[in-house]
């Protein structure tokens, strides 16, 4: 009777877990056809007649004189298996990347690509792709975020793919940074955005800690045009050698093959830390372009500041967790550890879902701080990147009369909506200001600079937790007082238009003003720039005469289209109204955007059966990114399925022993 009671009871239970299992597996389901665009793990094809890791290596040359970098990067696709392949890779770039040229090299045969309008490019690759001939399609998903297309790939070949970049560099404290990103970390998307506007989200991954199955290489020429006091690369291992004083000679050591997994820094800076400011001038066949950058005074730091609140919204999700959320951690604890006793300040914490750790906003007192950074280092990290949820908890806090808000957003930046996020900051902020954050070895810095300039701020990248301190300390320094306010910029004697910006901010950053624009007739007369600095008046006139035109500065040309490009692509702007106009602008300037991309075709029909195996080339994650960064709703189905399987071995156990 006993064991009759036991069984039935048994029995009970073990429908009602079934039945919850069952629950909690079609809710895994529902919410995994919810999410079409997640990215995943990749798993090597066991069939050895198709080659699942096409990309064999990626390498760089960097030519960098005075201010402008002029990037090539090649990228070599081998096929060594024995089907032909269409391949996909998803690949970043700078925010500030002018991209303008490609070519496809098939045997002994280069192919210059051609610019189109984005739709009818996409249409004569499919076009090129269904005849069975080679072709390579690079397209924009984000300012940052690339796609490389390559059609018919036959077996043993080499197809090799070069795009061509400029890029201005801007010094911040007297330092000049140079970025090349290496890799697009996981995105977390909550599928509110179209396959077609971010099918490149759902890309495959390699797990943590795995290298790239591609080889990385990058050698950097820097001409300074003044003596170079101090030059690191704190990302990667490097072999230095100077030229001359102001000529340096930067190559990857051979060690670092496999060094693709985070971005790529150089900082350097010019004796007597002096930054390059001046006017360049490029004579055009039809247009002629200029470039000024002008150092602002220096800062003068008031005697007393008035107190400020502050908001911390810091991302605790998986893709966080290990090393970024540890880094992030000492970020806050130097960002909270420098407020005054009468700055208040409060934290959300945020991943699937926020948390705000004070009612209300508290004064920033030595317990106060050492409170909410108790509960801040108790946080491991897990779980999804809802940060525009965490944005619209932040903005809709009560916010005090008498104190000026900032708000502190401290993430990777690893989610999709970026259009969506910034737009949501512009249109909320009210009062307030934002500075963004971004943690990590490759960081969203598209979404961390966007975020920044939707919220007048100022974006920092912080790589490891060593660099908090100084970070803190250039921001603490940047809110102190703006440098250069009520800025004009006038020409007398030199006709400019199409000037960019139309019209110049507030400076606070140490950093150059800089202005792009055309010029007409003579170059002479002179550029005036005015505005009051800390010091009172300030004033600098350019005599453009000393600016004789150079072909040599051909790059103004694709570096004032990238500008007018970004300034039409603003967030808070309505892009289907500036959509033709930046159609406009990549069709003349041959600029790769949102709207237009680089088209290449090898006009011989190479793969007669049309058939190829369609390959995602897989990513890895970038440095101290861990496998919670990709989510794996499958997994939690396969749980319940090991669970009811050994829910029932162990009921069919339990009878056959009673039965005995």
């Amino acid at each position: 009777m006993k064991r009759s009671c036991k069984a039935v009871f048994l029995s009970l239970g073990l429908a009602l877990l079934v039945a919850r299992l069952g629950v909690a597996a079609e809710a895994a389901q529902e919410k995994n056809q919810g999410r079409t665009l997640s990215p995943y793990f990749f798993v090597e094809n066991g069939d050895p007649a198709v080659d699942r890791l096409p990309l064999k290596e990626t390498k760089a040359t960097v030519h960098i004189a005075g201010v402008i970098a002029d990037v090539v990067i090649t990228q070599v696709y081998r096929n060594e298996g024995s089907r032909p392949l269409n391949l996909r890779y998803v690949f970043p770039a700078s925010t500030r990347a002018a991209v303008h040229g490609m070519t496809m090299q098939v045997g002994e045969q280069r192919i210059r690509a051609q610019i189109r309008e984005k739709q009818a490019a996409r249409e004569e690759f499919a076009k090129a792709q269904a005849a069975g001939k080679s072709a390579a399609l690079l397209e924009q998903q984000r300012p940052n975020v690339f796609t490389m297309n390559v059609a018919n790939v036959l077996p043993e070949d080499e197809i090799r793919v070069e795009l061509h970049y400029s890029e201005l560099l801007v010094p911040t404290g007297g330092t000049y940074e140079f970025v090349y990103p290496t890799v697009v970390g996981p995105r977390y998307s909550n599928a509110q955005e179209t396959a077609a506007e971010s099918g490149w989200v759902k890309s495959p991954y390699l797990h943590e800690k795995k290298e790239p199955t591609y080889s990385f290489d990058i050698e950097t020429h820097v001409a300074a045009g003044m003596p170079i006091d101090e030059l690191v690369c704190p990302s990667h291992r490097t072999q230095v050698d100077f030229v001359n004083p102001s000529t340096a000679e930067v190559r990857l050591d051979p060690g670092e093959a496999n060094g693709g997994n985070r971005d790529y820094i150089l900082r350097y800076r010019l004796a007597g830390r002096q930054v390059e400011t001046g006017l360049l001038l490029y004579p055009g066949q039809d247009e002629n372009f200029f470039l000024l950058m002008v150092q602002p005074p220096e800062r003068v730091k008031p005697a007393e500041i008035p107190p400020r609140e502050y908001i911390f919204v810091l991302d605790v999700s998986g893709s966080m967790h290990g090393f970024p959320l540890d880094t992030a951690k000492a970020l806050m604890s130097e960002l909270v550890g420098g407020l005054k006793p009468t700055d208040r300040f409060n934290v959300i914490l945020f991943s699937g879902a926020s948390k705000l750790l004070a009612p209300q906003s508290l004064p920033a007192t030595p317990e106060n701080v050492r409170r909410l950074m108790a509960e801040v280092e108790s946080t491991q990290g897990g779980g999804e990147t809802e940060l525009g949820l965490a944005l619209k908890r932040a903005t809709e806090l009560p916010q005090p009369a008498d104190l000026s808000r900032t708000l502190i957003v401290i993430t990777d930046g690893f989610v999709s909506a970026d259009t969506a996020i910034c737009d949501q900051i512009r249109a909320r902020l009210n009062r307030a200001n934002l500075f963004a954050f971004g943690i990590g070895s490759s960081v969203n810095r598209s979404l961390i600079e966007g975020m920044a300039r939707a919220g007048q701020g100022e974006p920092f990248i912080v790589t490891e937790p060593g660099e908090a301190g100084a970070v803190a300390k250039r921001f603490r320094e940047y809110v102190a007082s703006p440098v250069l306010t009520h800025v004009k910029v006038e020409t007398e004697g030199f006709e400019t238009y199409d000037v960019e910006p139309a019209e110049v901010p507030d400076l606070f950053a140490e950093r150059p003003l800089v202005v792009f624009g055309k010029w007409r007739g003579q170059p002479s007369g002179t550029i005036r720039v005015s505005g009051l600095g800390g010091l009172g008046s300030f004033e600098k006139v350019f005599d453009v005469t000393e600016a004789p035109p150079s072909d040599a500065n051909q790059a103004l040309r694709y570096l004032w289209a990238r500008a007018r490009v970004a300034q039409l692509s603003e967030y808070g702007t309505d892009r289907d109204a500036t959509r033709p106009a930046v159609t406009e602008l990549g069709l003349k300037y041959e600029l790769l955007t949102a709207y237009t991309s680089f088209i290449a075709v090898h006009e011989k029909v190479r793969n007669q059966e049309g058939k190829a195996e369609e390959v995602d080339q897989p990513l890895p994650l970038p440095q101290g990114v861990s496998d919670l960064a990709v989510p794996e709703p499958e997994l939690t189905l396969l749980l319940i399925l090991v669970a009811l399987c050994g829910l029932v071995v162990a009921g069919r156990t339990w009878r056959r022993s009673a039965s005995r």
